[in-house]
Formats: C-alpha cells, sequence, structure tokens
C-alpha cells in the first residue's frame, strides 16, 4: 500500500487515512467532559421502517451497496446514537461500529482506543469504568457546525438492541481483546448470522472465531502498511481498501474475485472513481448524500449551524472546514490557503438553464492581492481551486479589491483559464456585502453584480455545463472572506 504522504492521482487530491485522522484530532474544537449541547439541529427526516429487515445476503446482491461508515461521520457525530439513528432514519441499511471494553467490561461504541480527539480529555477506555465515560461527551463541532450538539459515548448493546433486528452492522473490536464477549453478545440476537458481518484489519486476529460462530467476515488493507493482498485475502469473505489507494492497487484487490469495499467514501466523484475499477460496496461517511444523485436543497442551509450534507471543504479535515455563522446566517472560509467548499447539498443543477446568486464579502482587511467568488459548471463535486491546476472543468467568477469582475473557463488540468468577461464594479468596502447573480443559458452566460449600480456582461461560452458549483478563496493568508443567501433557481 501507499505511503502517508498527500497522494495526486489524475490530479485528485485526498489525505491518507494517517493524515486524516491527525487533522482531525488537530482540528476538533473540543468540549471536553460536559454536559452543555447545542441547539437548533437539523435532523434527519423519518422514514417508516417497521416493516423492513435487511440482512447480509440481502445488501451483498446490490452494487452498490452502502454502509454508513461511523454512522455517517460528515453529517452526524461519529459513533454515536444520534449518527446510527440518523444513518438509518435517511436510508442506510448496514452501519459501520466499533467497540472498546470500559475497565469494568461494559462494552462501548467509540472508534479511538482512547476519548480524547472526541471529547477533549484524553481518558484510555480500557482502564476507566463506564460511569466515568458517561461524563464525556462527543464533540464534532469544528467538522460539523457550531450547533451540532454533544453526544453521549453510547453502549454498544443500546445500539445493537435498536439496529440488530432490522439493520446490518459491519463491527469492529478496536481493542482486539473482546472477541468472546462481542460474540456472545452477538448471538444473543436472533438471526444474528444474517445480521452482523465481523470487521478487522487483513493481518488481524480472531477472524477465524468469528467464522467459527457461522458470521462473514470483512478484513480490510489500510495505508502506510506493506501487507501483500494474496497472503491475507483467503481468510475473508469480503476485502476492504482505502479510497487514498491507486488505481492498480484497487483493481488488484478486485481481482482476487471477492466482494470489495471501499471507504471512507466523502463524494460522488470518489463513489465513481471506485466503482469504475470494479469496487462493489461503499462504506459512506456521507450516507444521504453519496446514495442519491439529487440536490437537497435549492438554497444554502448555513443559518442552521449544521453543515448540509453534500457541502465539503477541499482537503476533508476540520481544520479546512469553513466557519458556519448562524448569527449572520453565513459562512466564512478563513483557512490561510487557497482553499475551496463543494455546495454538493444544491448539486447536481438538472438543467441546461440556470440562474446562482450569491452575498459576498470581507468582513475585516481586504486582500492586497487575489479574488474570491463562485466556481460551477463542473461535471462533478472534485475540489476546484482557480489557483491550482483544474481537477475538474469549468468556471470561475471573481472579484478583487478593485472592484474587477471577471470570468474563466478553464479546462481539466490547465493552471491559467481563458478570461472570458472582464468588468469594472465598485471596489469593495470592509463590511459591506455585494450581490452577485449568474445566469446560464444553453449558450451564454450572464454575469451580474447588483448591490450598487448594477454592472453585467454576456458571454457567449457552452463549453461547461455541469451541474456542480462551490465558493472559492483565491489568496493566501488569513483574511476572511464570508459567504450568505447562496441559491439556486
Amino acid at each position: 500500500m501507499a505511503g502517508a504522504e498527500f497522494r495526486r492521482t489524475s490530479g485528485r487530491e485526498w489525505l491518507s487515512r494517517r493524515q486524516l485522522f491527525v487533522a482531525a484530532g488537530a482540528g476538533f474544537l473540543l468540549s471536553g467532559c460536559s454536559t452543555n449541547g447545542a441547539v437548533n439541529v437539523v435532523t434527519p427526516t423519518p422514514r417508516n421502517r417497521a416493516a423492513e429487515v435487511f440482512t447480509v445476503s440481502g445488501l451483498l446482491s446490490t452494487t452498490p451497496f452502502h454502509i454508513a461508515h461511523r454512522g455517517s461521520g460528515d453529517n452526524w457525530t461519529e459513533h454515536t446514537a444520534a449518527s446510527y439513528l440518523g444513518a438509518v432514519q435517511s436510508g442506510a441499511k448496514a452501519i459501520e461500529v466499533s467497540v472498546s471494553s470500559t475497565s469494568d467490561g461494559v462494552l462501548v461504541c467509540h472508534h479511538d482506543l482512547s476519548t480524547g480527539r472526541m471529547t477533549g480529555r484524553n481518558l484510555p477506555i480500557s482502564e476507566v469504568t463506564y460511569a466515568e465515560l458517561e461524563a464525556c461527551k462527543n464533540d464534532a463541532r469544528s467538522w460539523i457546525g457550531p450547533r451540532v450538539p454533544f453526544e453521549p459515548i453510547p453502549r454498544l448493546k443500546d445500539v445493537l438492541d435498536a439496529h440488530a433486528p432490522n439493520n446490518v452492522i459491519f463491527i469492529e473490536d478496536k481493542q482486539g481483546v473482546n472477541t468472546v464477549q462481542l460474540l456472545d453478545l452477538m448471538d444473543s440476537y436472533p438471526d444474528s448470522k444474517d445480521h452482523f458481518v465481523w470487521k478487522q484489519t487483513a493481518a488481524g486476529k480472531h477472524h477465524a472465531e468469528a467464522k467459527e460462530r457461522g458470521y462473514k467476515t470483512w478484513g480490510y488493507f489500510i495505508d502506510n502498511v506493506q501487507v501483500p493482498f494474496s497472503e491475507y485475502a483467503d481468510r475473508f469473505d469480503y476485502l476492504g481498501i482505502y479510497h487514498g489507494a491507486t488505481d492498480d492497487e484497487i483493481k488488484a484487490l478486485v481481482a482476487i474475485g471477492k466482494p470489495v469495499i471501499c471507504w471512507e467514501i466523502h463524494t460522488r466523484w470518489m463513489r465513481e472513481r471506485v466503482l469504475a475499477l470494479g469496487v462493489q460496496g461503499l462504506m459512506c461517511s456521507n450516507f444521504p448524500y453519496v446514495s442519491s444523485n439529487k440536490a437537497i436543497s435549492g438554497q444554502d442551509a448555513f443559518a442552521s449551524g449544521v453543515r448540509a450534507a453534500g457541502d465539503l471543504p477541499y482537503i476533508l479535515a476540520p481544520e479546512y472546514q469553513p466557519t458556519l455563522q448562524p448569527e449572520f446566517a453565513s459562512l466564512s472560509l478563513n483557512h490561510e490557503s487557497s482553499s475551496s467548499y463543494t455546495l454538493g447539498s444544491m448539486c447536481p443543477i438538472g438543467k441546461d438553464s440556470y440562474s446562482l446568486s450569491f452575498d459576498m464579502r470581507w468582513p475585516l482587511d481586504i486582500p492586497g492581492s487575489g479574488s474570491a467568488g463562485m466556481a460551477f459548471g463542473q461535471n462533478d463535486d472534485q475540489p476546484y481551486r482557480p489557483t491550482v491546476p483544474a481537477t475538474v472543468g469549468g468556471y470561475h467568477l471573481t472579484i478583487d479589491r478593485l472592484g474587477t469582475m471577471r470570468l474563466f473557463g478553464r479546462a481539466a488540468g490547465a493552471l491559467d483559464g481563458e478570461l472570458l468577461q472582464e468588468l469594472r464594479t465598485e471596489a469593495p468596502k470592509s463590511g459591506a456585502w455585494m450581490r452577485f447573480n449568474i445566469d446560464v443559458g444553453p449558450a451564454d452566460i450572464t454575469v451580474r453584480r447588483t448591490d450598487g449600480e448594477v454592472v453585467s456582461g454576456v458571454v457567449a461560452n457552452s463549453a461547461y455545463r455541469g451541474g456542480y458549483f462551490g465558493l472559492t478563496k483565491n489568496y493566501k493568508g488569513r483574511q476572511p472572506v464570508e459567504f450568505r443567501q447562496v441559491g439556486v433557481t
């Protein structure tokens, strides 16, 4: 497998699993062991699933099939009762659950062996009682938004009581020492072999015990570990690989002939890439979005204080997540890098003719160089940053400190796009909102600034008519740029 470097393949960017873990740990706003929650949460729409029972064989009979990774941790606080319920209510047939045991033998759901990354207080789970653990609350505000509530670390039995009868559960003993206790608990549920899949690293232990009990097993190969596929693949019914693997690595695993599940899938372009390579299963961190091809909304959800499903920063780590500002119904791109924010919740736009509108301002200092604005017309949801070679073709509209509004078209792989339109408008004022409209027709594009004297221009161009768009900050530095009232009609 590949090492823990920033991998670039065919112009795509992502973090290795190790880098993502480190970045996530550094970026979370930590709550500590507190009971103070947040309010005004966007909750999933319940679906009537009382009569539906999903089984392992039924799940594996479809291509693709989806599993909610950590309970769909892009949308709800990972590995909590809220995330598992949210994923199931959003239509997930299967969820992934990580397990550890406390010092007094209580099995709990948590990805890490200690609580530091998610709660701010670093307690080794194996060294504390469940009563001590109960005081800690998971905090995902820096990743999902300031109004996502703190969530307790759940008991495994409570989670299984809620979901084992009707859903498929991929379950992993993270400590690797709870095999008998965990298998005994799994066995206590009716038709358990139809609902549980034993999950572990390919080179790990205990798969044989799970097989002896009659359970299907999934062995996954992680990045930055030199493990030959052929040496371990025969152990398992299903095989797994991280999305940062190369095309050749994924093809090699698929060629073994067993169902391959790829994790963690955050975006639709990730989905399409691995499916084209022969992957059958998608372990999704962003289940409501990845499992659909439809726009969720025509208007931003910044006022909710909770990130909408499909909206994601160009690097998938809390450090790069723009700040949702529900008090202003706005979003602040404030990372020091040039950055972008895909608004997948409003994508894809399904028409050749449509209008985009947005407000933008620099709340503090206006940068001396660079610009900000909106990218649109992309065929998929790969990150589109005007300051680096394009991962996907499209347009970007920018405005700079002088008020110069420019429209560029840019092919995939190109750094410098073609300047299609340049308009002189009033120079931005610190703290003042500007209003922009983009009208896309089958053969032309009209761009317009409307907050003062209306300035507009039309260009005949139809090169890019994809349905994805997002926001861009096209300069380095901490000067934030804010957006609000983003909509598509």
